[in-house]
């Protein structure tokens, strides 16, 4: 695509994905759902290994009251304290065995989120891209797919097996003696009731952290993105304030969260306290008034630090509801963008399609960006007709390069047709539509990994026979020779080793692969020399004679070459004919050639930002 289209992030900077208010209960427990269901059977497991350890933590403090009690009388103690080590040893496995099984699980869980929060987002429809921020996306696989790990394992299994032995616990306390009971009931009560006031501030001061990360990823990707010109534009200290203010508010953020969980955790401890004193306080005058006595009060007072267990473990799963309910509020947000229908996993036909070069046409279409931007197209008409070369040119902002994303559905028109082979694009299957296309953006992007896999990236399946040819026809064969590695070479981060020219020739190559029908070249040529661009040139002439040639042009040398040339100005069509006949009848098109289009219009879409 043409810095057109790749432009909007400048025009929407400020854009990003919406930032509603956190998810309704109920709706984040069914999104929750949806990412635990397949693993209910582990976590089923999990927990009931967890509940078995607990069970047995539950049974301790009645075997120590009979030891107690032993301890008065002249039987012997062994075989309790056998028992009590065997509770002890037995609690302990079964809680470590379910700690891994849970662990294991929680991480199944995140690599299942992340792999379909990927997919989503790699099917964002253009429109949804272009209002997001790259880095807010990343954050939101990988920061918070994270924090779902512990809404997964704490919120779920702690809260079950909490529940569970602090009802089991109440209930050999309420045995043992029900007015201590009462007494730790009230304490426990009246600290806890404070803790509601606790928990939404958790889950807003962790929503914001996670905000801030996500500010961390797109800055760091705006800096590396263009770090060359960071570097020559001396503004390593800007970027850097940049990058450390949305570092500040994450950490920010980070300590409000650590503040309000800390806050929730010691009220467990000063809870179970303050009751420990009371019920000293008043277990000690009902044993001095022979009410209880020494050994129930021991067994309940063990019963009582046997508290602290799974009344943290609630507080904690609180605590990680707060914190995974506002990453699922945020990995929800991303689920909701709009996307583009599934079609094809790679985006290569598996119909009988026709060889013949494909027809375009455009009918009446008009088409804006965003509904807050002035419309690009206003109502463009033109056809052409299978094969051959069609150029497209005229001022900045005329709407040329949208031509090539309405072709290729990156974005809908607002209104009229955009046919391929008399068949309007969005009735067409979208990865049929797009395997017959070859399209190289103006930029020439080139990604991250070797010479073969870039040349590979749209056709997989091209032999090396196809691949030699191509090298050859796009004068790449030398460059593979020069290459230490050959086409196992590592290109660099966005082809930083290979030079302008080198990327456009390689962005050709790799559209030339694919053996396309149409071919849309958006400015494709621009960084190339005169030797290599006559070759070049020579090389898309024939690619004319078996694919439809859409070209977007600023050099005279590209567009007399075409059999036929669409004027554009200001969204609309103004003339179409050959080169000859537009110089005789149209002043735009006459001015453009005295020039030599040697201009290089910037984005279309620049003119429209607001």
């Amino acid at each position: 695509m043409s810095t057109e289209t790749t432009s909007t992030d400048s025009t929407a900077a400020g854009a990003e994905p919406p930032q509603g208010p956190s998810l309704p209960v109920r709706k984040t427990w069914r999104v929750l759902y949806g990412h635990i269901r397949p693993h209910r059977a582990a976590i089923a497991l999990g927990g009931l290994l967890t509940l078995v350890g607990s069970a047995a933590g539950l049974v301790q403090p009645l075997a120590a009251k009979a030891l107690v009690e032993r301890l008065g009388g002249s039987g012997s103690i062994t075989m309790l304290l056998v028992l009590l080590t065997a509770l002890v040893v037995a609690g302990a496995v079964a809680e470590s065995v379910g700690a891994y099984v849970l662990e294991r699980t929680a991480e199944s869980v995140v690599l299942a989120a992340r792999r379909q929060l990927v997919a989503r987002l790699l099917r964002l429809r253009m429109p949804a891209v272009d209002r997001s921020k790259p880095g807010d996306l990343m954050s939101r696989v990988t920061a918070d797919t994270t924090l779902l790990r512990a809404i997964t394992t704490q919120s779920l299994v702690s809260a079950g097996t909490g529940l569970a032995t602090l009802a089991g616990a109440i209930v050999f306390m309420a045995l043992l003696e029900p007015v201590l009971l009462g007494v730790t009931a009230a304490v426990i009560v009246l600290i806890g009731s404070s803790m509601a006031l606790v928990m939404p501030r958790i889950s807003k001061a962790t929503k914001q952290a996670q905000e801030a990360v996500g500010a961390i990823s797109t800055a760091l990707e705006r800096t590396f993105g263009a770090f060359r010109t960071v570097k020559a534009s001396g503004a390593e200290r800007r970027e850097e304030a940049a990058i450390e203010a949305a570092a500040r508010e994450a950490w920010r953020g980070g300590v409000r969260a650590a503040k309000w969980q800390s806050l929730a955790g010691s009220s467990v401890g000063l809870a179970v306290q303050v009751s420990f004193l009371a019920v000293l306080g008043v277990g000690g005058a009902r044993v001095a008034s022979g009410a209880t006595d020494i050994a129930t009060l021991v067994a309940f007072l063990l019963y009582l630090f046997y508290l602290i267990d799974p009344i943290s473990r609630l507080v904690e799963a609180a605590s990680a509801y707060q914190v995974g309910s506002a990453a699922i509020a945020r990995m929800a947000e991303a689920e909701d963008l709009e996307t583009e229908p599934l079609e094809g996993a790679d985006g290569q036909a598996a119909h009988e399609e026709p060889t013949k070069p494909a027809s375009v046409a455009f009918e009446g279409v008009t088409f804006r960006y965003r509904p807050d931007l002035p419309p690009v197209h206003h109502g463009v008409d033109f056809v052409v007709p299978g094969g051959g070369m069609t150029a497209f040119v005229g001022p900045s902002g005329a709407g040329k390069s949208t031509v090539f994303g309405l072709v290729e559905r990156f974005y809908e028109a607002d209104g009229g047709r955009v046919l391929v082979d008399g068949t309007d694009v969005r009735d067409w299957p979208l990865d049929r539509l797009r395997s017959q296309i070859g399209y190289v953006e103006q930029d020439a992007p080139v990604l991250s990994g070797t010479l073969r896999e870039n040349l590979l990236f749209a056709a997989p399946g091209a032999t090396d026979d196809q691949l030699a040819r191509v090298l050859t026809r796009t004068r790449l064969d030398g460059l593979v020779e020069r290459l230490p590695e050959g086409l196992e070479t590592p290109v660099g981060h966005r082809g930083s080793k290979l030079s302008g020219g080198e990327r456009q020739r390689v962005a050709i190559a790799r559209a030339l692969l694919r053996e396309p029908r149409l071919l849309l070249l958006d400015e494709a040529t621009s960084q190339l020399d005169a030797v290599n661009e006559l070759a070049l040139r020579d090389t898309v002439a024939e690619a004319a004679r078996t694919a439809t040639v859409l070209v977007v042009a600023h050099r005279l040398s590209t567009v007399t070459l075409a059999d036929r040339i669409v004027v554009m100005e200001a969204g609309r069509v103004r003339a179409i004919g050959t080169h000859a006949e537009l110089v005789a009848s149209d002043p735009l098109y006459g001015e453009l050639a005295a020039t030599q289009f040697l201009a290089t219009a910037p984005d279309d879409r620049a003119d429209h930002a607001p």
